[in-house]
C-alpha cells in the first residue's frame, strides 16, 4: 500500500490487436502467455493493493478476458482507442487512489522498479512518476508510470486531443506546469536496450533471455548481465523503430 488510506492498483492495458506482430501478448514464453508473465512479474511488486487488466471490447479481445478468467484476474473492458477513458473507468471500478500503468508487451517488467517508481511518487509528493521520462535510462520494456487518480481525472476531463487520448498520458508529462512530474533513474544508462515486444525480433529476443535464465522471476540486472554476456542478442532488434502504439 502506497501510504495510509490510500489505495494502489496496477492496470496493465492489453489487447490483441498489433500491426506488427498481431496477437502477441499471448504468444508463449517458456510455456505461459506473455501476458501471464507481465501479470504475474507486476504482482510481485510489494507496493500494490491489485493488479487489473483493461482490455477492450472488441470481441477479438474476447481471448483476454477468457484467459484472465482462467487466471483469476480481475480484468475490465473499456474503449480500444480513448485509451486514457479506459484507464479511468478501470481505475473508478476498482477505487484506485494511485494508478500504475503497465503495458502488457513488456514481459521483463522488474516487480523492483514497479515499487521504486511508486515510491518516488511518494516521497516527491507527485502528480506523477515514471521509469521512462526523458532522458531515460532503463531499458525499454521497464516503463512504469504511476499517477494521481485526481491527476488522472484532470487530464481525462481537460484532454481533447484524440492522439493523446489514446496513449493514455501525454497529457501529464507533457504539461508540466500543471503537474508535479518525478523522473525515476537507473544507476547507470541502459537505455540502449530495447526489451519490450512489438516485432518477431523483440519476441526472438525476449525468447532468448527467458530461455537462458530459465525462470521468470528474475530482475532486470539478471537479463542485463545474459544480454551482455551474448552481445549478438541485442543486434537481433537494434534496427526497430520504435512505435508507440495503445494497447
Amino acid at each position: 500500500m502506497t501510504q495510509a488510506g490510500s489505495r494502489t492498483v496496477a492496470i496493465i492495458q492489453a489487447r490483441t490487436g498489433s500491426t506488427r506482430l498481431p496477437g502477441k501478448v499471448l504468444l508463449p514464453l517458456l510455456g505461459r502467455p506473455i501476458l501471464s508473465r507481465v501479470v504475474e512479474r507486476t504482482a510481485r511488486a510489494t507496493r500494490l493493493d491489485e493488479v487489473v487488466v483493461a482490455t477492450t471490447v472488441d470481441p477479438a479481445d474476447d481471448a483476454i478476458v477468457e484467459l484472465a478468467t482462467a487466471e483469476g484476474w480481475a480484468v475490465e473492458r473499456g474503449s480500444e482507442m480513448d485509451l486514457l477513458d479506459r484507464y479511468v473507468q478501470a481505475a473508478r471500478a476498482h477505487d484506485a487512489d494511485v494508478v500504475v500503468r503497465i503495458t502488457s508487451d513488456c514481459p521483463l517488467i522488474d516487480p523492483a522498479v514497479v515499487d521504486q517508481t511508486i515510491e518516488a511518487f511518494v516521497h516527491g509528493e507527485a502528480d506523477y512518476a515514471s521509469s521512462s521520462l526523458e532522458p531515460r535510462t532503463f531499458p525499454r520494456g521497464l516503463d512504469v508510470e504511476v499517477v494521481a487518480r485526481d491527476a488522472l481525472e484532470r487530464a481525462w476531463r481537460e484532454d481533447d486531443d484524440p492522439a493523446w487520448r489514446e496513449h493514455a498520458t501525454p497529457y501529464l508529462y507533457r504539461h508540466p506546469e500543471r503537474f508535479r512530474l518525478v523522473r525515476v533513474s537507473a544507476p547507470d544508462d541502459r537505455s540502449d536496450h530495447r526489451w519490450t515486444v512489438d516485432t518477431p525480433e523483440d519476441y526472438e529476443l525476449v525468447q532468448r533471455i527467458y530461455q537462458a535464465l530459465g525462470r521468470d522471476d528474475f530482475g532486470w540486472r539478471d537479463a542485463l548481465a545474459v544480454v551482455d554476456a551474448h552481445p549478438a542478442w541485442s543486434e537481433l532488434n537494434r534496427h526497430v523503430v520504435q512505435k508507440t502504439v495503445s494497447a
